[in-house]
């Protein structure tokens, strides 16, 4: 479902037990899904303030606006909820070369193999 910004309210989503939700980031236009943050209430409705990503970064417990130090921001063009309403799914264009703290335009680069092999390597 997507949100209309008449509609939507962060306070109105399903946070855990530390204040977070799960963030998908998924690239406009191709749709690749290239990154997964988390953001608390308030790094959720930055977000929407400056229309660039803002997450809460659980490794050194502070806030992360995507981009501030290395100028790779992360631009939200939409945000959607899942059913349950605890996930987000933010629709993005990044600038800068890339999402990644390895400087690539999608976390998600390790290809782990077909998932037949995965499994039968793992039995």
């Amino acid at each position: 479902m997507e949100e209309s910004a008449s509609s939507f309210n962060p306070s109105e989503l399903t946070y855990d037990d530390r204040g977070l939700i799960p963030a998908v980031l998924q690239q406009k236009g191709s749709g690749k899904v290239i990154m997964l943050g988390y953001m608390s209430e308030e790094t959720l409705n930055e977000t929407i303030r400056i229309g660039q990503a803002v997450f809460w970064s659980r490794s050194r417990q502070e806030i992360w606006h995507k981009g501030a130090t290395s100028g790779d921001y992360v631009n939200v063009h939409s945000i959607s909820t899942d059913c349950d309403r605890d996930v987000v799914l933010l629709e993005v264009s990044l600038e800068g070369s890339g999402v990644c703290h390895t400087g690539s335009s999608s976390c998600f680069v390790t290809e782990e193999g077909d998932i037949r092999q995965v499994v039968e390597s793992s039995n």
